[in-house]
């Protein structure tokens, strides 16, 4: 009952950025705007091509459809349609959506009164999909250098780029960002954690306020960034994670050519090494 009193205050006019009060309608409790269509229309050619390019064989087992890019002999020409042409579709279909559903997001946001955060996150988001599929094919030369839209398929390519330049693990950028994943699925738990701890608390028991869980940081690691910085923090780290991936793959082919491994050898090749006996230089 929260919610739907809420909506009161939620289903005002006004906060779009285009089409004015001709788009500024719902369906049910979902507020559509003119973003609202164009995700949908996106959504429907997009599909459609993948059902298409599907329908053209040789499986309809889901974990085995896979719509490749084009060859790299086309390099950033338009395909033939069954030779890669489908995919050019589907990606511009999808960036078509993905970016409609962030505009969605700001133009709700916009009637709420809130901040830009949730679309500025999912446009991050959209900066690492954009990434594999068009800002790398580009700076490469072909859009064969995307990913294929399939299960298997794309686990595939992603095990073939990390052979293609050997222990990819190695590569600076993909540690930062698995760095990044990581601490943030250890600060979001945490926080979880800390909020169910607090929140329903054992029979009999008051719930406990902020004060609390403050507390218990402090006690714990002896500093807590409070109930708003954790979510700061939060967003802070989950950013970086997606950003560090897109860097880590755009690195790969364009500015670093090599095995990663040997990117290290700047390590190896610091003067105070020099002269150890028994050191790498001594």
């Amino acid at each position: 009952m929260a919610m739907l009193s809420f909506e009161r205050k939620y289903r005002v006019r006004g906060g779009t950025l285009v089409g004015g009060d001709l788009f500024d309608f719902w369906v049910g409790p979902f507020y559509v705007g003119f973003f609202g269509v164009t995700t949908v229309f996106f959504s429907f050619i997009g599909t459609a091509m993948i059902l298409y390019g599907a329908a053209l064989g040789p499986t309809w087992n889901p974990w085995q459809i896979s719509i490749a890019p084009p060859d790299l002999k086309y390099g950033l020409a338009l395909a033939p349609l069954k030779e890669g042409g489908i995919w050019q579709v589907v990606t511009v279909c999808a960036i078509g959506a993905f970016g409609s559903w962030m505009l969605r997001e700001i133009e709700i946001a916009r009637k709420l009164g809130m901040g830009l955060h949730v679309p500025f996150a999912f446009g991050m988001a959209i900066f690492a999909y954009v990434t594999l599929v068009v800002i790398r094919p580009v700076l490469l030369g072909a859009w064969g250098h995307g990913f294929p839209y399939g299960i298997f398929s794309h686990l595939d390519w992603v095990s073939n780029v990390g052979y293609q330049y050997l222990h990819f693990h190695y590569n600076p950028a993909q540690m930062l960002a698995i760095t990044f994943f990581f601490t943030t699925a250890l600060a979001l738990s945490m926080h979880g954690g800390l909020i169910l701890s607090s929140t329903n608390p054992g029979q009999g028991q008051t719930v406990k306020t902020p004060d609390h869980e403050d507390t218990f940081f402090r006690d714990l690691i002896g500093y807590s960034v409070g109930t708003l910085g954790i979510h700061r923090l939060g967003l802070l780290l989950a950013l970086n994670a997606v950003f560090w991936s897109a860097v880590c793959i755009v690195i790969s082919g364009t500015v670093w050519f090599d095995q990663w491994v040997v990117w290290w050898d700047w390590w190896l090749q610091l003067p105070w090494w020099a002269g150890i006996p028994g050191g790498v230089n001594g």
